[in-house]
């Protein structure tokens, strides 16, 4: 047996308790859990997903870069020409 020591948020981790204890799980039962999952789907258990904020704060950057830094048309002939 080995230890494994983690450094996390201590809201996360009260928030996680709680949620574990309500299904009758502690920490250590859950990572281990979440570990011999990882071995058996030789990868994450599950499909990791942004929530809408996350989706969106993502969306905002990337429309406020293209404003900074892309090219500016007149007219629409100006985007074709640019494109073809």
């Amino acid at each position: 047996m080995t230890t494994l020591n983690i450094r996390i948020e201590e809201n996360i981790k009260a928030k996680a308790n709680k949620t574990l204890s309500s299904l009758g799980l502690d920490m250590s039962t859950a990572i281990k859990m979440f570990l011999s999952q990882v071995i058996t789907e030789n990868g994450l258990p599950f499909t990791p997903t942004n929530n809408k904020a996350t989706l969106r704060d993502r969306w905002d950057k990337q429309a406020f870069y293209a404003l900074k830094n892309g090219k500016i048309y007149k007219t629409g002939k100006d985007v074709l020409a640019d494109l073809l």
